[in-house]
């Protein structure tokens, strides 16, 4: 299906002119779009994850000179999810340029926060595999530097405060269970349920690896329970 957003806004937009539009074209093609996989952006959403994760990783290591690892890693981990990505490219109105098959596009995946967090990815990858690495540097440190230095909200891992909340009331610390796995073993989707025993009810979260699907189980329960503000308000 047909983009409403041209190439020509799309690299104002990011600030990089392709010298190989066909990169560009391909990192905003979702699977749904193509016959064939390696002509979407599903390979190049792999490389752009890494190059967004390094480039972050040096950022919040340099701005925060006496963090120890544990919170440069929380720090690291907040700007890279999902959720972040899907919101930078709603920043830049990536939406619009998503080629997608009729019945994506007619379900809403413009707005998904799934595929835009892979579109978001994928370009990163384009401008690194078009220009090299410094320009793709470039790119991620003008688009993620506000977001982090504006975030907010606690960098304790979820995991660890459940625990640590849960042994202050006398209460045995969590289990957590795979509950499914879905999706394609290049993008698979768990869902694990964290068991709580005693009065405190447990919930389950998902994510794209069992990591992720756990820290939002444990978010959930902080959330329900009042001790952690929902993550869109405060943690994203």
């Amino acid at each position: 299906m047909k983009a409403s957003a041209s190439l020509d806004e799309i690299e104002a937009r990011i600030g990089h002119r392709f010298a190989d539009r066909d990169l560009l074209v391909r990192a905003l093609t979702h699977t749904s779009a193509v016959q064939q996989p390696s002509d979407s952006y599903q390979r190049m959403e792999f490389l752009g994850d890494r190059v967004l994760a390094l480039t972050v990783a040096g950022m919040v290591y340099r701005t925060y000179p006496q963090a120890e690892e544990g919170e440069l890693a929380r720090r690291l981990n907040a700007l890279v999810k999902r959720e972040t990505c899907a919101d930078v490219a709603r920043e830049l109105g990536l939406g619009a340029a998503v080629r997608l098959g009729s019945g994506e596009a007619q379900s809403g995946g413009r707005t998904k926060a799934a595929i835009l967090g892979d579109v978001m990815e994928a370009v990163i990858a384009a401008i690194h595999l078009d220009a090299g690495f410094e320009p793709a540097r470039a790119f991620v440190e003008r688009m993620w530097t506000e977001r982090m230095r504006a975030a907010r909200g606690p960098l304790r891992d979820a995991k660890t405060t459940l625990q640590e909340w849960l042994q202050s009331r006398g209460l045995q610390a969590p289990s957590y269970r795979l509950v499914s796995r879905e999706g394609p073993d290049h993008d698979p989707v768990f869902a694990i349920a964290v068991d709580i025993a005693g009065p405190v009810a447990g919930m389950t979260g998902s994510g794209r690896s069992k990591r992720e699907a756990e820290q939002n189980a444990a978010t959930l329960v902080l959330v329900r329970e009042g001790l952690w503000k929902e993550p869109s308000d405060d943690r994203a």
